[in-house]
């Protein structure tokens, strides 16, 4: 954050601030985007690149390679739970081809591609889902209910 905040040529950045701009604004319910934004969010996909960058790096270096490959940034992916938003777009087969298959463990979601009848990747939630959200309203509120104090009848 210091180096966007201390960055003095904020006209010429290594991502296209209108394409950054553009995506955002992708969300209908964005209606204004502060000039400062699109450089923040500029600085955060250079932080984030770089990072699975090293990450996918050290797979490279591991099967004496010097060309980084999908595969490599597919393992940097299952091997790191910061990239765990990730699983769903790299195909299984990437992760089968380098043993980094994930197994399928207690509240891991199957993820549909679109068009697809079987799942094909898995995303193990963090945490187990709350079944109430997804109950309809009605049935919402009734779980959510006070219940008696003790000792009334």
């Amino acid at each position: 954050m210091r180096e966007v905040e201390q960055a003095q040529d904020f006209k010429t950045h290594s991502l296209p601030l209108a394409r950054i701009k553009k995506i955002m604004k992708a969300d209908e319910d964005v209606k204004m985007i502060s000039a400062e934004a699109p450089v923040v969010f500029a600085k955060a996909c250079e932080m984030f690149i770089l990072e699975l960058t090293l990450r996918s790096w050290i797979h490279t270096e591991e099967n004496k390679r010097r060309t980084l490959q999908k595969n490599d940034i597919a393992a940097a992916i299952g091997r790191t739970d910061i990239f765990d938003f990730l699983v769903d777009i790299v195909p299984r087969d990437e992760f089968k081809d380098e043993g980094l298959v994930i197994p399928r463990a207690a509240g891991a979601v199957p993820f549909m591609g679109p068009g697809d009848n079987v799942p094909s990747y898995y995303y193990v939630a963090q945490q187990a889902p709350n079944m109430a959200a997804y109950a309809p309203p009605t049935q919402q509120m009734r779980s959510k209910a006070p219940a008696p104090p003790h000792g009334s009848s």
